[in-house]
């Protein structure tokens, strides 16, 4: 990760936090799947004849994991699709505008999503929603889809203030560079 000295404090913060907290748990999570995967399918299954029961949704929560992780950190480092058709016709204050614009809105929508998600995750356990096999609550998922949405509103924010104090985004940029 490349720490750009000239972004502000808290988005430097940030970009720190989103990038360990992906490669720690993110990186947690993707071992946890490939080690069990292989154990499951290799050794139980097709060496044993005998599954582990409940693999499936182990590994569907997992995944449920590694997408809570990355869209925070893909709109910090601006992997999520913009479609900017008309950008290039429009003048540099109204394509400012017009993006802030779009990021308001963006804002409005997670934080509907963040709330939503929270009150799931709070119904969860009452209206009984789990896993098929292990019963497992989808409340803590909920949550953490809640605190994803609520971090890339986040993003959105500081995105906006990038934008008004120097008309441009400057995104994280992830590189081969030590830690």
């Amino acid at each position: 990760m490349s720490q750009d000295s000239n972004l502000p404090r808290p988005i430097r913060l940030l970009d720190t936090g989103l990038t360990w907290v992906s490669l720690v748990c993110g990186g947690a999570t993707l071992i946890f799947m490939t080690g069990y995967s292989v154990w499951n399918v290799l050794i139980m299954r097709k060496a044993l004849n005998a599954p582990i029961v409940g693999a499936e949704d182990l590994l569907i929560l997992s995944l449920v994991v590694i997408v809570a992780l990355s869209i925070p950190l893909g709109a910090r480092t601006g992997a999520h699709i913009e479609i900017e058709v008309l950008e290039s016709r429009m003048s540099a204050a109204f394509a400012k505008w017009s993006m802030i614009l779009m990021k308001l809105m963006g804002i409005v929508l997670l934080a509907f999503m963040s709330w939503r998600l929270w009150h799931a995750g709070g119904t969860a356990s009452k209206f009984g929603e789990t896993t098929q096999q292990l019963l497992i609550s989808f409340e803590p998922f909920y949550y953490l889809l809640s605190a994803s949405a609520a971090i890339y509103a986040v993003v959105l924010v500081l995105d906006i203030w990038q934008l008004l104090r120097s008309n441009a985004v400057q995104s994280l940029r992830i590189t081969g560079d030590t830690l």
